[in-house]
């Protein structure tokens, strides 16, 4: 009889850490999330993970661990200096899951772990240059380039949210100014509805909530209220132009997006798409696909994650 083979993909994220147990063919035969703020250290985490029944179970039939965090180095192993994570530094956490879960363990930017995810399991199995575009508490990208995810010299490449949008902007976490990010995500979204002034804003209904998220916002858009509409357009324009520019390095055949912005669709999608083409250098245009993520109600993070374990071993 066959031995069972499977890898622990771990996403952390600003919010909240998912995990699941996959196999070899991309099922995910078990997945949790908890929020990141349980674990006031890295290290109360992998305890926390090495004591779950479901993974205490299988423990015996898992090859490694693959690991998406933010600013995550792949060559050290270690996270550097993340500005949306609580934990403070320089964290060797390559070393630390392996001193005690025993097995091979690989670290990679969240952003990367989702497009290995996409490319081997979701919509851009067919792709060999694409971009995927992760929008959740902050931005990441992952970028496939002749069919290669790209780490850059230092194991930093993708991150795209750092790149300057709005000159002297909004204040980001990782200490300069007018950050994509800090425009073009959940919490950036949250805060061009502080920050917009409209003459829709004081009839919006979106002043009845008593906590704002992204979330609200674009449900609100879609049932057409007038200054929730205001905001998604205006992340829209500065998503689809920041895209354009990107195009001029990279010349991807398609952007995925994904996360909790890009789960409204074809919505969402058309209006970062005009905002795109309108701002293409004319060398690019029509050429650049922009596509959603078929792996929202799978989670691409944990997928691609576990899937760095079955390339690399």
């Amino acid at each position: 009889m066959e031995k069972k083979q499977y890898a622990l993909g771990i996403d952390i994220g600003g919010t909240n850490i998912a995990y699941g147990i996959v196999d070899k063919f991309g099922t995910l035969k078990f997945e949790k999330s908890v929020p990141t703020s349980n674990f006031k250290t890295p290290i109360d985490f992998i305890n926390y993970l090495f004591l779950q029944n479901e993974i205490q179970d299988e423990l015996t039939n898992i090859l490694g661990i693959g690991i998406g965090a933010p600013n995550g180095n792949h060559f050290k192993g270690t996270i550097d200096y993340a500005p949306n994570l609580l934990w403070k530094g320089c964290i060797p956490l390559k070393e630390m899951f392996e001193n005690i879960f025993k097995v091979p363990t690989m670290l990679t930017n969240d952003a990367n772990a989702a497009a290995v995810g996409e490319k081997f399991f979701g919509c851009a199995k067919d792709l060999k240059n694409f971009v995927t575009i992760t929008l959740g508490t902050g931005l990441g990208s992952g970028i496939y380039i002749n069919d290669s995810i790209i780490y850059g010299e230092h194991g930093y490449a993708g991150e795209f949210g750092h790149i300057r949008v709005i000159p002297n902007g909004r204040l980001c976490k990782c200490g300069r100014k007018g950050c994509l990010e800090t425009y073009a995500s959940s919490s950036g979204i949250v805060r061009t509805f502080h920050e917009m002034n409209s003459d829709n804003k004081s009839k919006s209904i979106l002043l009845t909530y008593e906590k704002i998220t992204a979330k609200d916002i674009f449900k609100e858009a879609q049932s057409r209220d007038l200054f929730a509409t205001e905001i998604v357009n205006y992340t829209a324009k500065i998503l689809g132009s920041a895209l354009a520019d990107f195009c001029a390095f990279s010349d991807p055949k398609a952007y995925v997006l994904f996360g909790g912005i890009a789960q409204s669709g074809e919505f969402f999608r058309k209006k970062v798409v005009k905002e795109f083409e309108e701002n293409l250098l004319s060398i690019f245009k029509n050429k650049t696909e922009i596509r959603i993520s078929s792996l929202h109600d799978k989670n691409a993070a944990i997928l691609g994650n576990a899937a760095s374990v079955f390339l690399n071993l």
